[in-house]
């Protein structure tokens, strides 16, 4: 047996629909059930997702649009001076470079500012707006944030600047007084699409400046929907479609010189592209220093500034992942030592010195780690101030549980998965407190063990170039269109072993009847020594082709391997129970011994996990166990194994059977060679075995431990007398078989058992095991039934 990391949950598709439309749209199985799965269950839905061009909404749809649009148009016929006000994510970096685009293509005097994350923190804030207004900025447009600056709208009414907010964060109660707020998740809003990033938001007000759709900005736009983990659907599923196109093919001289020295090939473009190569670069100047620099890079003409900047991103990107790495060891320290997982729901840790700019990181990688709703907060003693990110597992909307703790936060905002927040250290305890009461109301104990969500279960003989070829057609993936996870039920495993040059990652080979598929599993290493070679496997992961020498072929990358059935492992003949003991994972284990004295020789720091069986009564008593066994040596009987076995139920079975001697190898005499010996001793009368013993053996070819054995037998059963060496035959005893003498059955029994547990095959000794153990499972189901 081994055990998945996470709970496997295959979502169920209609076969109807699906049957629908793979007829209709010609299509594999495979892509007519991840479309179903996705919602996608019509045939025009369908056909649109995967094959239409689609048309973006009137941006006027959205509130205030027409307002704003007014309004800038007028300071650009005014020459007022505008501020685009952003923040210092990828998703803000974005956002300002295209509205700083658009206004400059429009004629606009217009500038940006973007707050420092550890000076200023997020959003709108009054030194910022009271240092626009006196350098006589008379709009500021904010993006990507400024939806819960109530204060600050406050503050440049005060002042006589008209402020227009675009944004996409979760709106609170009360909304911040503005000229205009474009928002499409406003309370009373009717635009059609709710799901917009920062970007997107931003986008729709060039849209409706420009007069058209500017296909121009889906290389910037696309960076920020994708970076945001936003819905890849609707509006977002154009922008991220066409922008991943534009990239392949961009003149922005900026993004160029990111992909140079990140070595991106362009025409490899895809969504992962940017979520792991240009987001990260982006985010990690916010993240450490000011995000001024990479709006500066997407908005160059100078290939020598693209190089420079794209240089300094690069290096600060290492730095953030060093800087990351750190913090996440200090934060796992943190949780081990003072908040124990089993003693709350939700984690709230926090330390002097940690960098603000990559906790939101470190959270994430706690959430991994502990699957816990997790605030991460960097103190500030001297202010007396706690800057966090949070993250959290489904079932735990951290917006709303935020909300209710306002009255402490005086800064917070985000979404149900993700927010940050600034608030006192002393009311750090408090608000721990309130959201693990939130926290045990709301989640049971099933919503702690991790989820995957899987789009189908397939068979081997489905998975080929074509179904994955059309597969692509569901791309970009993302948010609500995820890459597709499939289930691998039950095949055999043709090969596996560990790769890398630690070992630590594993390739293997799969096949069900006449198919096959190979796979890689990074990180799974370990995963090898858990699977035996008769073991039937299930699998999950994301379906690829592999081109490698101009040849291609389908291959899963495998994420998780479960076996649902018990498992032998077959170390027979090993010299060493140490080594055996150290490839058997340490929790849940028990070593069995049938001999005290190879305990002592064997194993003798392994005490604690050991357990002696010598009889019957021992052997039974050890019932209802579920773990790992190893059978270190070699049991006295048949029946002592029998009864330690079938009274469990164990994950694996470790056969290791250490014996000393073995009387397999001696020879066990046949009924023949003791109808000779009788013959001999008959014939030749009383003799010396003392003396001739080595001549009767070497006549025979035997050893004269066989002529000791048979005498002994004979003597049990009153077929001889022995006495100071000498054999006489017993003329007169009663015939009997040979299994009356009780050395005859010992040595019968030994050797059966040796040739049965011992110098068995593989598939003998597994069926031996099945035959134990399957029956256990039969009587205890029925008792559970009659019950």
């Amino acid at each position: 047996m081994l055990k998945s990391k996470t709970r496997w949950i295959v979502r169920e598709s209609d076969p109807s629909l699906v049957k629908k439309l793979e007829n209709e749209l010609k299509i594999t199985p495979l892509v007519a059930s991840l479309l179903v799965n996705r919602g996608l269950d019509t045939v025009d839905s369908a056909r649109y997702f995967l094959f239409g061009k689609g048309d973006f909404h009137d941006p006027y749809l959205l509130k205030g649009m027409d307002i704003a649009v007014k309004r800038i148009r007028e300071a650009i016929k005014r020459k007022e001076p505008i501020l685009i006000f952003g923040d210092y994510d990828a998703d803000g970096v974005s956002s300002t470079s295209v509205l700083m685009i658009t206004l400059r293509d429009l004629g606009a005097d217009v500038q940006f500012y973007i707050p420092n994350r550890f000076t200023e923190g997020y959003g709108p804030n009054e030194p910022a707006f009271r240092h626009a207004a006196e350098a006589g900025i008379k709009l500021i447009i904010t993006v990507d944030t400024g939806i819960a600056a109530i204060h600050e709208a406050a503050v440049a009414k005060e002042l006589g600047v008209d402020l227009i907010i675009t944004d996409h964060h979760e709106p609170g109660p009360v909304l911040p007084e503005a000229l205009a707020i474009i928002h499409p998740k406003l309370p009373d809003s009717i635009y059609p699409f709710r799901e917009l990033a920062g970007v997107g938001v931003a986008f729709k007000l060039a849209h409706a400046l420009y007069g058209k759709v500017p296909e121009h900005l889906f290389e910037i736009a696309v960076i920020g929907t994708i970076a945001d983990l936003v819905s890849l659907k609707d509006e977002n599923r154009l922008i991220a479609k066409k922008g991943l196109e534009k990239l392949k093919v961009t003149e922005n001289i900026g993004l160029k010189a990111i992909f140079k020295i990140a070595g991106v090939d362009l025409q490899s473009i895809n969504e992962e592209t940017i979520g792991f190569t240009l987001a990260p670069r982006i985010n990690a100047v916010g993240r450490l220093e000011d995000a001024d620099l990479a709006v500066r890079l997407l908005l160059t003409d100078d290939p020598l500034e693209a190089e420079e900047l794209a240089a300094e991103m690069d290096a600060l990107n290492k730095t953030r992942q060093s800087i990351v790495n750190t913090i996440t060891e200090e934060a796992i320290a943190e949780v081990e030592k003072n908040f124990p997982i089993e003693a709350g729901k939700v984690l709230v840790i926090g330390k002097e010195g940690w960098n603000a700019g990559v906790i939101g990181i470190v959270a994430s990688r706690l959430v991994e780690k502990y699957y816990r709703p997790t605030i991460v907060l960097s103190f500030d003693h001297e202010k007396g101030l706690a800057k966090g990110s949070a993250r959290s597992i489904p079932g735990f909307d951290l917006f709303h549980n935020l909300s209710t703790c306002r009255e402490i936060l005086p800064h917070f905002g985000g979404h149900p998965m993700a927010a940050g927040m600034t608030l006192k250290i002393d009311d750090v305890p408090i608000l721990r407190a309130r959201l693990n009461e939130l926290a045990d109301d709301l989640l049971t104990d099933e919503d702690f063990i991790p989820v995957t969500f899987l789009d189908e279960e397939v068979h081997l003989e489905d998975i080929h170039l074509t179904s994955l070829e059309e597969m692509n057609l569901l791309s970009p993936f993302g948010m609500d269109n995820s890459k597709p996870k499939v289930l691998i039920n039950q095949v055999d495993v043709a090969s596996i072993r560990k790769i890398g040059s630690e070992q630590n990652h594993l390739k293997l080979s799969l096949s069900e009847n006449d198919a096959s598929l190979d796979g890689v599993g990074f990180g799974l290493g370990s995963i090898v020594d858990e699977i035996s070679p008769s073991a039937k496997i299930s699998l999950i992961g994301e379906l690829s082709i592999n081109e490698w020498n101009n040849i291609r072929k389908p291959q899963i990358m495998v994420q998780d391997i479960a076996v649902e059935s018990w498992q032998l492992f077959d170390f027979r003949g090993q010299k060493r129970l140490n080594s055996i003991a150290a490839t058997v994972p340490a929790e849940n284990r028990k070593i069995i011994f049938f001999n005290q004295s190879h305990l002592e020789k064997l194993a003798p720091n392994l005490h604690q996990e050991s357990i002696i069986i010598r009889d019957t009564m021992e052997a039974s008593a050890f019932n209802g166990y579920e773990g790992n066994i190893i059978l270190a040596d070699f049991p006295s009987s048949k029946e002592l194994l029998t009864e330690l076995l079938k009274g469990n139920k164990p994950g694996r079975i470790y056969a290791y059977f250490y014996k000393e001697s073995s009387d397999f190898f001696s020879t066990l005499p046949t009924r023949e060679h003791f109808k000779w010996y009788y013959a001999f001793l008959l014939k030749n009368g009383p003799i010396d075995l003392k003396r001739y013993g080595d001549d009767i053996a070497k006549r025979r070819g035997w050893s004269k431990e066989t002529i000791n054995f048979m005498s002994k037998v004979f003597y049990e059963l009153d077929f001889v007398t022995i006495n100071n060496g000498f054999i006489t035959l017993n003329r007169s005893a009663q015939k009997r078989d040979l299994t009356y003498s009780p050395t005859y059955q010992l040595k019968k029994n030994q050797y059966d058992l040796e040739r049965e547990l011992l110098f068995s095959s593989y598939q003998e000794l597994k069926g031996w095991f099945d035959g134990i153990i399957g029956e256990s499972v039969v009587i205890e189901e029925a008792v559970k039934e009659w019950i």
